[in-house]
């Protein structure tokens, strides 16, 4: 599941870098940094969850 959510994570960003998505925070193309971090953030807690 967590390779899906990678894969997932990495589309969007390309998405971002080509056409914005229009999300508030999201409205530029120079913006696809906060997915990335977005990313971490949930991989993280995932990781601290995880038994």
């Amino acid at each position: 599941m967590t390779k899906f959510f990678s894969a997932l994570f990495i589309l969007l960003m390309l998405i971002q870098l080509i056409r914005p998505l229009g999300l508030p925070g999201l409205r530029r193309r120079g913006d696809f940094w906060k997915l990335a971090v977005f990313a971490f953030v949930v991989f993280g807690l995932t990781i601290l969850i995880r038994p």
